[in-house]
């Protein structure tokens, strides 16, 4: 079965139903950002001038309005992600990046925990957004491990789980502006070789 987005991109869109899957982005966007990804769907329809029928047509549920949300910082981290290959430190490289991905799970008030909760299903909709980001830090994973900066039975996987755990620590403790740094030393501690 095919997401909503995915069937939007299969074939062209009317103009109305263009305008339409437009005006719920940005509604989705303005709600999730006040009210984190938990905002209510009808809510979200009504801002954005259409029924709830409409909002289904185009998401089929609330993963796919996430994952079509957090489309762009995914790439944004991807275009990242390649500029960091050439950096002289892989380790380092892998650290900013993997800050740059608390950053962004860090935009709307649970979106880390939606990250963190999605199916590892390749057919779910979250994993047109995960999966590109889970290559993408493979790459630069390896390229630390190959340069003898990270332990070898280090996974990208566990990587991207424990950085969606500190964005959602920093969510549960705003008045600890630091929190990210330590918990991010902690992590490189954790899989770096001695």
């Amino acid at each position: 079965m095919t997401s909503g987005t995915e069937y939007e991109r299969a074939r062209p869109m009317r103009a109305d139903a263009r305008r339409n899957y437009e005006r719920l982005l940005t509604q989705a966007r303005t709600a999730f950002a006040e009210h984190g990804t938990g905002a209510s769907l009808e809510d979200v329809a009504r801002g954005a001038g259409v029924g709830i029928g409409t909002l289904y047509r185009h998401f089929p549920n609330r993963y796919a309005l996430v994952s079509a949300v957090f489309e762009e910082a995914v790439g944004d981290l991807l275009a990242r992600s390649r500029a960091l290959l050439d950096a002289p430190q892989p380790c380092t490289a892998l650290v900013t990046w993997l800050r740059e991905v608390v950053t962004h799970a860090s935009e709307y008030r649970g979106l880390s925990r939606v990250l963190m909760s999605g199916s590892p299903d390749a057919s779910s909709a979250l994993a047109r957004c995960s999966t590109p980001l889970r290559r993408a830090g493979q790459d630069l994973l390896s390229r630390a491990q190959e340069a003898g900066a990270v332990r070898r039975d280090v996974s990208i996987t566990d990587l991207l789980q424990l950085t969606n755990a500190i964005a959602l620590a920093a969510e549960e403790t705003p008045s600890d502006p630091d929190l990210v740094d330590r918990l991010l030393r902690l992590t490189l501690r954790g899989i770096t070789t001695p």
